[in-house]
């Protein structure tokens, strides 16, 4: 940072500049350091959002030999200037100062790479890539913010909108704030989706009901909100006693769910509270159809994304039986498909349906346990190499396995513990190709169709 005028100002390092860009042009280069944009300095990612959306800017760039060059520049609105920064944020990521009883990241092992522990608890991501927050750790400066800059949806994560039990399953004493938090963002304007995680004993029965109806007060701009049940690995050692849900409770969330989104389309025209995909399966009732989701608006929280994934692959069968002008396509090829136990039933039916309509296609549909973090974990995204290589050696995998996209690190081809794809294919033997969260490219994968 640097002092001007008693203000401090964030020095932000190029890392990149695009081809054709209009930075390019104007000589911005790696190493380069952005400074002031109309004479502001620029706090964060946010700043320079919303500074560079004009027509016309000028810009202080200061080189690596310390000279400073003020750049005046022409563009159209909203045109991006090429720059990327070393830091995505422009700032540091700001870390969460919550003891959350139902924290993932408590839960698990030691020994695993330093970036997994990191809790994160930043509004700025909570717009950028959707991530929920508490609003626990944000200064009113940071509320103004984000409501000068119209910044939505905003993702919050409620947990209970009764006070004292909020404050008592996040371990902070101002958690109990939320609603005051809340009640800005709507008289702004700004549209919220939320989240509660869901406790046993906890925030569940009448606590739960208080606070669908606390929140719904705040439809249509909070326009969602999910309710998933709490993720509980074996590493639970010496924090808060909580217990898994049964298929009854299940039944019981379900029900109150489906109450209140029959009163919010009827006042609103949204469904306004969902379940989330566990919640189904544990009671073992129907998945909703598409329409029951308002656009899938908690896909990133389970919410919808069974029925999504199978209607893409109904829809994908179609178009299989569409280019093939009727006839039965043949496919000479015995595969296997790992997946988590959690989604592994409708695989299986995917893969049924697939094998009914290709001659010589045989699929085998693993639903891999998860002994690494517990056998109550049973999604696909938290699965590891160890437990994919120790129990596959015993399975049949044909001549390629297919494996889903969300097991790996975001961009690289590492799993959670650190074991990469190719370690994989060295223990089992066998080629693995990666499968997007699609129904479409699942089946394009499977029948080795070209991809865009």
């Amino acid at each position: 940072m640097l002092e001007n005028n008693n203000r401090k100002i964030n020095k932000h390092r190029v890392e990149k500049v695009k081809e054709d860009s209009i930075a390019m042009e104007l000589g911005i280069e790696p190493g380069d350091l952005l400074l002031e944009i109309n004479g502001n300095p620029v706090e964060d990612i946010f700043d320079f959002q919303y500074y560079t959306e004009d027509e016309y800017i000028e810009v202080l760039i200061e080189k690596e030999n310390g000279e400073q060059w003020l750049l005046e520049i022409d563009k159209e609105e909203d045109e991006d200037l090429g720059i990327q920064f070393e830091n995505g944020l422009m700032d540091q990521y700001r870390s969460c100062t919550n003891k959350c009883i139902f924290c993932f990241i408590d839960q698990m092992p030691g020994g695993m790479r330093d970036t997994l522990y990191f809790k994160d608890d930043d509004s700025r991501l909570s717009f950028l890539q959707g991530n929920y927050i508490t609003l626990t750790n944000m200064s009113d400066h940071d509320i103004e913010r984000m409501i000068r800059y119209r910044l939505s949806p905003i993702n919050i994560s409620f947990q209970a909108t009764n006070p004292e039990v909020r404050k008592m399953m996040l371990h902070n004493r101002f958690a109990g704030q939320i609603m005051e938090k809340v009640q800005k963002f709507y008289d702004a304007g700004i549209v919220m989706n939320g989240q509660i995680v869901l406790c046993k004993g906890i925030n569940d029965g009448k606590e739960l009901e208080r606070s669908i109806s606390d929140l719904s007060n705040f439809l249509p701009l909070l326009q969602s909100v999910s309710i998933v049940p709490v993720g509980l690995s074996r590493h639970r050692e010496g924090l808060y006693p909580l217990e898994p849900f049964t298929k009854e409770d299940a039944k019981e969330v379900l029900a109150m769910v489906h109450q209140w989104q029959e009163k919010a389309m009827k006042e609103h025209q949204l469904h306004f509270v969902h379940a989330s995909d566990e919640w189904y399966l544990l009671a073992e009732q129907e998945l909703p159809e598409e329409e029951s989701y308002d656009g899938y608006l908690q896909l990133d929280n389970g919410v919808g994304m069974l029925t999504l994934f199978k209607n893409e692959f109904l829809d994908g069968l179609e178009q299989l039986k569409q280019q093939n002008n009727g006839q039965r396509p043949v496919h000479e090829e015995e595969i296997s498909i790992m997946t988590g136990k959690l989604a592994c039933p409708i695989i299986k039916e995917m893969a049924n349906r697939l094998m009914e309509e290709v001659d010589g296609l045989i699929i085998h549909v693993h639903g891999i346990r998860n002994d690494f973090f517990g056998e109550r974990i049973t999604v696909s995204g938290l699965l590891t190499g160890s437990d994919i290589m120790a129990q596959g050696k015993n399975l049949p995998l044909g001549s390629r396995l297919l494996l889903p996209e969300n097991l790996l690190r975001s961009g690289e081809d590492v799993l959670l513990d650190d074991y990469r794809v190719e370690d994989l294919k060295k223990s089992l033997q066998v080629p693995i190709d990666i499968v997007k969260s699609s129904g479409y490219e699942l089946i394009r994968v499977i029948m080795k169709e070209n991809r865009d």
